[in-house]
């Protein structure tokens, strides 16, 4: 799997300041390190199999009805399970998150470019809103009526809506239907990769049966905790996004003055290409102990970086180091 967010190359992860992961920059809210505190009270029972609390938090997150959430651990095991239930091909736009193909091979499905072929009964189109790594979106109207034209031959519509919560107006959860499907995370906006919360929003028919492929014990005490509690911090989650919003304008114009040509984004990161081999700007980068992500693994370009935004400072930090590399 290729990732960004490998900080276990040395002593210690915080040794490293990393713009190749997308996570809230200031770590855990408090609310969310207060809920993983009382969660290790429950860690000595097995979770509820059921995990009715966590559905309860993630409904009233996602805005739908509790029979149509199914918690997962992280939004990989959201598509992989979503993956898994059809046999026919695995639809993807270029670039994307490339763990779409390696999930659909996995699944013992092949995987092809949405804009090659037209799409045939039982096969699954696979949308990332917004996208990764070009943070571009598709409106709501966009993707229902690509599940309608699609629908209409048989094909089903997967949306991973792993950086929605940047741009919840684009959200498709409240229109899930048979053939609409939403992947999602928690794991950005509130920075809990290790913790691994996910979902799967559907009609009430699919949920039920990926319940019956799912394993038992989806969600550990830890991310159950976190789910439970969604509902009483959905403003905060909502002043991230919009913090992030505002640091990413600024960010952008910092890349833009050294020369970069920045995309417009709707997440929490920012495509860059430089016009030149980035490559050992990325070692450069490295040795003083900042990481970036190069978008070899998405197909693009070597002279393609994507950063995550972070806070100001950081920003202006990596910004004046890429600036010192450019112009050595």
């Amino acid at each position: 799997m290729k990732h960004g967010g490998n900080v276990w190359q040395g002593e210690r992860p915080s040794d490293w300041l990393d713009f190749s992961a997308n996570l809230r920059p200031e770590g855990m809210p408090k609310w969310v390190n207060d809920a993983l505190c009382r969660a290790a009270e429950e860690a000595r029972y097995y979770p509820d199999p059921a995990m009715k609390a966590a559905r309860r938090g993630l409904a009233a997150y996602a805005g739908v009805k509790e029979s149509m959430i199914l918690p997962t651990a992280g939004g990989i095991e959201a598509i992989d399970l979503a993956l898994s239930v059809n046999r026919g091909r695995v639809l993807t736009d270029a670039p994307t998150f490339g763990e779409y193909a390696r999930r659909a091979e996995v699944c013992g499905r092949v995987c092809v470019r949405a804009d090659s072929t037209q799409a045939e009964a039982g096969d699954t189109r696979v949308i990332c809103n917004p996208n990764n790594p070009t943070g571009a979106a598709l409106n709501r109207e966009e993707i229902l009526a690509q599940h309608k034209t699609l629908a209409e031959s048989g094909a089903e519509v997967l949306v991973d809506e792993a950086f929605i919560d940047y741009c919840p107006e684009n959200s498709v959860r409240s229109c899930v239907a048979r053939g609409l499907t939403v992947a999602g995370s928690l794991t950005k906006i509130l920075c809990v990769p290790g913790v691994r919360l996910g979902y799967i929003c559907a009609d009430e028919v699919t949920v039920l049966r990926l319940s019956e492929r799912a394993l038992p014990w989806g969600l550990n005490a830890f991310a159950a905790k976190i789910a439970a509690e969604l509902p009483e911090h959905l403003g905060e989650i909502r002043r991230d996004a919009l913090t992030n919003a505002r640091r990413m304008e600024e960010f952008a114009k910092m890349l833009r003055s050294i020369g970069a040509d920045v995309a417009p984004s709707k997440a929490n990161f920012l495509l860059c290409d430089f016009g030149r081999d980035m490559t050992e700007a990325v070692k450069y980068l490295r040795s003083k102990k900042i990481l970036v992500r190069d978008c070899a693994s998405f197909g693009l370009k070597n002279s393609c970086l994507r950063f995550a935004v972070r806070t100001g400072d950081e920003n202006g930090l990596l910004v004046e180091e890429l600036k010192k590399w450019l112009k050595s």
